[in-house]
C-alpha cells in the first residue's frame, strides 16, 4: 500500500487536493464496506497509516463476563489475553480486519480518489469563481452558441454571455478577450454555473476601481452611476480628500485612464461629473455637457425644473433623450427641462431665482407645457416635437 501514499502524496502536488481528505474519503468508503460482512458498522473504525498506508478494522467491543451479542461484546477471559488491564464494562478495540482485505481495499481506494479528485476540482472552481462575484474577469471568446456566446473564464471553465446580457452593438471573433462582470456563482447538478454580464452598470465601476488607484484606495468614491451600455454611461464621483480632485483622477493624465476603460468597453462614452449633496447641483452636474440656467428642486416630490439657454436645450436633452434620462437615472430626481424662451413664455419670469415660491403652483400646469420631462416611469423620456425641432 505504500505505492498508494506515494500516489496520494503526487495528486496533492499536482492537484491541490489534501491528502487527508482523500484518506478521510477512503476510511468512509472502507466502512461503508464492512457493512457487507458485519452487518453494521455503528461499532467498527477502518484506521489507514498514514505513512505506511497499512489499512486495519477494528470493533469496539464491551467487556462482559457471558457474551450475547458477539458483534458488540467480548468476554473477559478474552479480553484478558488482550491486556491484563481490563475489567468488565471496558471498551476494547479488537482488530477484525477480513481476509483478502487488502484487494478490497485498492479497489475501494482507486474508486474513492477518483471521484474525490472530480469534486474536489469541481470545489476548486466554484471557490475561485465565488471569490469573484460581483467583480470583473477577463473572457477569451470561444464560440456563438445560437444567440449566446461560449467565453472561457480564467482558463478554469466556459460560461455562456447570455444574449440579453450583452451589448448590442458589439460583436465578437474567436479568441477575443472581453471584459465580464460576474453576476452571479452558484452550485448546480451540473457542476459550477457563473452568470456573467457585459451590460450591467457595476461592470463600469469595476473598472474604473482597477484602473484609478484613488477609487480603489477609497479616496474618491463612486457615488451613483447610470448606463445605456455601449451608448453611453454617466458616473458621479466624490473626494474624501479636498486635495484630490475626484473628476481628474478618474480621467488621467491625458486622459489615459477613462480611456482605458473606454477600450474595455468598446468605445461606450463616460461623462464623469462631480457629485453633490445639494440636489440642485447634482442635477446641474449631471447634465453636463450642456450650461444651466436654473435648477429648482422640490426634495419631497423627487422632481426638479430646469432652464437652459436657448442653443443649449438640444445638448441637455441629447440625442433621442439620452443625456436627460441618464441624469434622471443618476440623481435619482425626474427632471423636467426648459430653455429660457419656453420658461419665460410659460412663466413670464425673468428672474429665474424667483422660481421657488410659485413651484408648487405652477408644477401640474408646467408640466402640460411644452418641454422635456427625464423620468424612468413616464413616456421612458419622450420629448415633444417642438424640442425635437430645437
Amino acid at each position: 500500500m505504500s505505492e498508494l501514499m506515494l500516489a496520494l502524496e503526487q495528486i496533492e502536488k499536482e492537484k491541490g487536493i489534501s491528502k487527508e481528505v482523500i484518506i478521510d474519503a477512503i476510511e468512509k468508503s472502507l466502512l461503508d464496506a464492512c457493512k457487507k460482512d458485519f452487518g453494521k458498522s455503528e461499532n467498527v473504525t477502518v484506521n489507514m497509516d498514514r505513512e505506511t498506508g497499512a489499512i486495519e478494522v477494528y470493533a469496539a467491543k464491551t467487556v462482559v463476563e457471558t457474551v450475547e451479542d458477539p458483534a458488540t461484546e467480548i468476554s473477559l477471559e478474552k479480553a484478558l489475553m488482550i491486556s491484563s488491564k481490563y475489567a468488565v464494562g471496558d471498551i476494547v478495540n479488537v482488530e477484525i480486519t477480513p481476509k483478502n482485505f487488502g484487494r478490497i481495499a485498492a479497489q475501494q481506494a482507486r474508486s474513492v480518489i477518483v471521484q474525490t479528485i472530480k469534486e474536489e476540482e469541481k470545489n476548486a472552481i466554484f471557490d475561485h469563481f465565488y471569490a469573484k462575484e460581483k467583480d470583473v474577469v477577463t473572457g477569451v471568446v470561444q464560440r456563438y452558441v445560437g444567440k449566446n456566446i461560449s467565453v472561457s473564464l480564467d482558463d478554469k471553465m466556459d460560461a455562456l454571455l447570455m444574449e440579453n446580457e450583452q451589448v448590442k452593438t458589439e460583436h465578437y471573433r474567436p479568441t477575443d478577450r472581453i471584459k465580464l462582470y460576474i453576476v452571479e456563482v452558484k452550485k448546480t447538478t451540473k457542476g459550477t454555473k457563473v452568470i456573467v454580464s457585459r451590460t450591467h452598470p457595476e461592470l463600469v465601476k469595476r473598472l474604473f476601481e482597477k484602473e484609478v488607484t484613488e477609487v480603489a484606495d477609497g479616496t474618491v468614491e463612486i457615488k451613483s452611476i447610470s448606463r445605456e451600455a455601449g451608448s453611453r454611461s454617466k458616473i458621479a464621483v466624490w473626494s474624501n480628500d479636498p486635495n484630490v480632485d475626484p473628476v481628474g483622477a478618474c480621467v488621467g493624465m491625458n486622459g489615459n485612464r477613462v480611456n482605458n476603460i473606454v477600450d474595455d468597453l468598446k468605445g461606450e462614452k463616460i461623462d464623469i461629473i462631480t457629485w453633490s449633496e445639494d440636489p440642485a447641483t447634482f442635477i446641474e452636474n449631471a447634465l453636463s455637457p450642456s450650461k444651466v440656467v436654473s435648477v429648482q428642486v422640490d426634495e419631497e416630490d423627487k422632481s426638479a425644473r430646469v432652464v437652459v439657454p436657448d442653443y443649449q436645450l438640444s445638448l441637455a436633452i441629447g440625442k433621442e433623450g439620452q443625456n436627460a434620462r441618464l441624469a434622471a437615472r443618476l440623481t435619482g430626481y425626474k427632471i423636467d427641462i426648459k430653455s429660457e424662451s419656453q420658461a419665460r413664455d410659460a412663466y413670464g419670469y425673468d428672474d429665474y431665482d424667483d422660481y421657488d415660491e410659485n413651484y408648487d403652483d405652477d408644477y401640474d400646469s408646467y408640466e402640460e407645457e411644452e418641454g422635456y420631462r427625464a423620468d424612468d416611469d413616464y413616456n421612458d423620456g419622450e420629448y415633444t416635437e417642438e424640442n425635437e425641432d430645437a
